[in-house]
């Protein structure tokens, strides 16, 4: 016996209603429809949750390192304001400190060793002990004597220092 549809049911149905035991085509369409758009948001967000990452990967590598742990903590969180941090940062290149002051700190040692003291004490007998001379370098204390001055160069000619 086949089944006969309600007599008071129209006879012209539409086409997303099937029969019984029949496979439900709109409906796999529309789970693989939603199932794409899904992925698809999720591939977007975190696209866009990257872009402070992808924006200090050009920078030093310390800002790249702060940049990466606000957007890991703007995705772990939910708090927008570390996102936004992360891409202010990203977008702002930090002057380079530490290099200036590694020359200071360089020049300053030379300046030490070049202006070191002539004599050392020792801290058993309080003895000063003379230290070696550097060469080249002139000894503070030493005879002053016109031999002895440096000569310098000049436009006009030799000048006695």
């Amino acid at each position: 016996m086949a089944a006969q549809p309600n007599p008071v049911a129209t006879h012209d149905l539409p086409f997303f209603i099937t029969a019984p035991g029949d496979t439900d085509t709109l409906f796999n369409v529309v789970a693989v429809f939603v199932l794409l758009c899904v992925i698809g948001l999720g591939v977007i967000f975190l696209t866009i949750h990257s872009l402070p990452e992808r924006v200090a990967h050009k920078s030093k590598k310390v800002q790249f390192d702060i940049v990466a742990i606000l957007g890991l903590l703007a995705l772990l969180s939910h708090e927008h304001v570390f996102w936004v941090a992360a891409l202010l940062l990203a977008f702002i290149d930090i002057p380079d400190f530490s290099t200036p002051v590694k020359r200071v700190v360089t020049a300053v040692e030379a300046i030490a060793r070049q202006q070191a003291p002539a004599t050392l004490k020792t801290s058993d007998s309080g003895e000063e002990m003379p230290k070696t001379p550097i060469e080249g370098q002139p000894q503070p204390g030493g005879p002053v004597s016109d031999d002895a001055a440096p000569e310098r160069k000049s436009k006009k000619g030799t000048i006695h220092a």
